[in-house]
Parts: C-alpha cells; sequence; structure tokens
C-alpha cells in the first residue's frame, strides 16, 4: 500500500516485508541489489543483521555464522568507527577498496550499518564519522541501508538513532519496539523512487499482523505526540553514564568502560569472565542482564524506555553491588 512515514521530514515508502527484523534485512539487501545490479554489500566488522542467509552474510559474529552450513558470500567487510582506535584515517580501507573496484559491477550495491552495534558491544559510532559514509556512499552511488531494528524507535533518544548526524539513508530497517508492545512486526522503509518491486515480487504470508498495527499505531500516537519520552530517555542515559563512569572510577585498575547513547548502555570489561560473573551476580540478586561484544566483554542495558527513575536506580544499585563483589573476587 502507498503509506508515507514522515518524522521530521524524512520520506520514505514502506515496506512490510515480514514479521521479525531478519525479514526487514533481507528485503533492504534484496532491493538494493535489484535497484543497482550489483551484488556485494559492504558491512562492519563486529556488526549483527540477523540469523538468515542474507543478513548473516552481512553479521560479524563467527559463532552465528558457522550455524549457516554454507559458504556466505557477497559481503565485503569494513573497519567500523574505531575499531583500529584512530590508528588509520575513517574508511582507509574502504576508500581503497572503491579506487579499486572502478566504476563496474565490482562496486558495491550497498553498506550496511547500525549506528550503534548492539550484540557487537554497545559500540557506538560518532556522527561525523555517519556523516563521512553517507557522503562516501552518495559520491560513489551505493545505497545506504541502516539498521535501525534494536536502536530506531526512540532507543537512543530521538525516533531514528540517526536523526542526531543529520543524515538520510536510503533504507532503513525496522522491528522489535516498532509494534509498542512486542508483537511481531518489521518495517523497511525505502526512498520513494527506489519502490521497484514488481507485484507480489517480494511477499509472504506473515507480513501483517493486525493486532501490532494497532498497537503501533497507538504507540506512534501517544509516545510522539511531543519530545517528553525523547528528553526523558537522554536523561535517564545520561543517568546511566554518570553511574558507570563512576564505577570505573572506583576500580582504576580493572579497565572499565561506559559506552553506548540514550538508553543503549554498555560496561565493558577486561575480558568475558568478569563480564559473566557480574551479570551472574546479578541474577542473584534480582537483576536479569545479558552481555555482548566479541568476548562478552560488555554488560549490555536495553531497559524499557518507561522505565522510572527508582526502577533504574535499583537495577544500577545492584549492578554496582555486583561489580564490586566481582572484581573483588
Amino acid at each position: 500500500g502507498e503509506m508515507i512515514l514522515a518524522p521530521r521530514n524524512l520520506d520514505y515508502r514502506v515496506v512490510f516485508p515480514g514479521p521479525g527484523g531478519a525479514n526487514a534485512v533481507e528485503a533492504a539487501l534484496k532491493l538494493a541489489r535489484k535497484v543497482t545490479g550489483r551484488e556485494s554489500v559492504v558491512n562492519f566488522t563486529n556488526a549483527f543483521h540477523g540469523m538468515t542467509l542474507g543478513a548473516l552474510s552481512v553479521t560479524g559474529n563467527s559463532l552465528k555464522r558457522g550455524g549457516a552450513g554454507v559458504p556466505l558470500v557477497h559481503a565485503t567487510p569494513m573497519p567500523f568507527d574505531d575499531y583500529f582506535g584512530r590508528d588509520y584515517p575513517d574508511f582507509f580501507y574502504f576508500e581503497r577498496l572503491l579506487t579499486d573496484a572502478g566504476s563496474g559491477l565490482n562496486k558495491p550495491a550497498a553498506v550496511i550499518v547500525e549506528t550503534v552495534q548492539g550484540e557487537g558491544g554497545i559500540n557506538a559510532a560518532r556522527a561525523e564519522w555517519l556523516r563521512g559514509l553517507s557522503e562516501l556512499c552518495r559520491k560513489h552511488d551505493i545505497l545506504l541501508i541502516l539498521d535501525d531494528v534494536q536502536m530506531g524507535c526512540g532507543r537512543t533518544g530521538g525516533f531514528f538513532s540517526f536523526e542526531e548526524a543529520g543524515i538520510e539513508p536510503d533504507m532503513v530497517c525496522l522491528s522489535k519496539s516498532i509494534s509498542g508492545s512486542g508483537l511481531p512486526m518489521a518495517l523497511t522503509l525505502v526512498r520513494p523512487q527506489l519502490d521497484i518491486w514488481e507485484p507480489g515480487e517480494h511477499n509472504g504470508t506473515f507480513r501483517g499482523i493486525a493486532p501490532a498495527f494497532v498497537t503501533a499505531t497507538e504507540a506512534i500516537r501517544t509516545f510522539w505526540a511531543d519530545d517528553a519520552l525523547e528528553r526523558s530517555t537522554l536523561a535517564k542515559g545520561a543517568r546511566i553514564e554518570s553511574r558507570f563512569n563512576a564505577l570505573s572510577a572506583a576500580h582504576p585498575g580493572a579497565g572499565l568502560v561506559a559506552k553506548g547513547r540514550g538508553l543503549a548502555r554498555g560496561l565493558q570489561f577486561a575480558d568475558g569472565e568478569t563480564a559473566g560473573r557480574v551479570a551472574a551476580g546479578c541474577f542473584e540478586r534480582g537483576l536479569l542482564v545479558e552481555t555482548s561484544g566479541p568476548e562478552d566483554e560488555v554488560l549490555k542495558l536495553l531497559p524499557a524506555l518507561t522505565i522510572t527513575n527508582d526502577e533504574l536506580d535499583r537495577g544500577l544499585d545492584i549492578i554496582e553491588s555486583a561489580t564490586d563483589a566481582a572484581l573483588a573476587a
């Protein structure tokens, strides 16, 4: 159907690709290849885009990739922001790749990126890095796919996680929070001129779960009528950051690093074993918290955006006490 989603004057056509985030990614990859006539897609170190074959081919995690059972092709990994700790200029490898590829079919069809890598360890790209990536794509006629499945719908503050950087991706993948109540729903937003599907060319049975449309509409009406949710998300995020910075300062030798944006926050430990001990300690004290990152070394916080300050403080108190205990041991 002809439906336009346009917060902050962004003009996208909506594709309903299937019930989950990986479906939204698959739709974007298919369409990018169809539009450009090119095959390869550039992805980034420690990226996570889903568990189906196309999405898995642009995912970095070797454990998850190993489950594919076949070679995962047509993806070209590049270093994410700060991967080399600023030892190289931004896009050093990427620009070399584009020079070597020239203007032919070797050129990538698209780039797929998360503004904050969730599974990858709450790695937040700098706004200037995202702008540089967007400019590079535009200059070389490469489509920019923004995977906002985990970080969109207000998780970092604004409705889209890329608004702060001021970029306009060619396609945006949304799922998870878009339904407003945890019902299965996914959207792929595409620039209107990219909507070149033939009728029935991308279809499937479970694409429009009616209750999810109702809850999604209501959630957008309720939470995006004003900027109250956005302001509260940024304030709560700052609250977590200051607590994590204090915790890091209290354990100067432990190598703790506070990471993230909005209510996507991470506390990085020296290794996965320590982070695992902290997560176990949290569980014993009544808090469920997961880890992420290449070695599971990052304690990962994605609380409900509607969490109260009291609930947040209770959770942070538990994390603090579990961290103190784990590091003392």
